[in-house]
């Protein structure tokens, strides 16, 4: 009984905190309607999608993965030029937009916001905020509060979703 009774505060602790946290995710946006609603994109095969994308990028795009830290090459990717979609080819970022988060991960402070959908995600038990290409629906990565100025947003992404094209 004291085991059971242990085990319960600590759910209600745990699902408290998580709770108390997803106060401080920016609000999720869902892309599955709108104007990329209709794209062919989202009629691609999971199997025609492993082929285009290799096996990294599609863990990441179509399974929710998460590359290793400090293995993409866009961390150190400082030209000017957009950031793309690796699925579809959408702009999302401008490389003006980049900034070095110590992360381990591409990061940008600002998104080109027609071109992303969010859902709240709750994979590792407390919720963030993951967001993902509209057109193809590709996960890219988690939109956190801890960014710099001026948006005070740090949007994470999985180098091996993006492409880059220089200017």
């Amino acid at each position: 009984m004291t085991q059971s009774l242990i085990l319960n505060r600590r759910g209600l602790l745990t699902g408290a905190g998580a709770f108390a946290l997803s106060a401080c995710s920016p609000e999720p946006v869902e892309a599955g309607e709108g104007q990329y609603a209709a794209s062919p994109y989202r009629r691609i095969s999971d199997s025609e999608w492993r082929r285009r994308l290799g096996d990294a990028a599609w863990t990441v795009m179509r399974r929710e993965g998460t590359e290793r830290p400090y293995t993409s090459p866009l961390n150190d990717e400082h030209r000017r030029g957009v950031f793309v979609c690796k699925g579809c080819d959408l702009p999302l970022f401008r490389s003006g937009w980049k900034f070095d988060s110590h992360t381990g991960w591409p990061s940008f402070y600002q998104v080109m916001a027609d071109n992303i959908g969010r859902k709240r995600d709750f994979a590792i038990g407390i919720p963030r905020t993951e967001y993902h290409c509209a057109r193809c629906l590709g996960h890219q990565g988690h939109v956190f509060n801890d960014g710099p100025r001026p948006t005070g947003l740090r949007y994470c992404n999985n180098g091996v979703a993006l492409k880059f094209v220089s200017a």
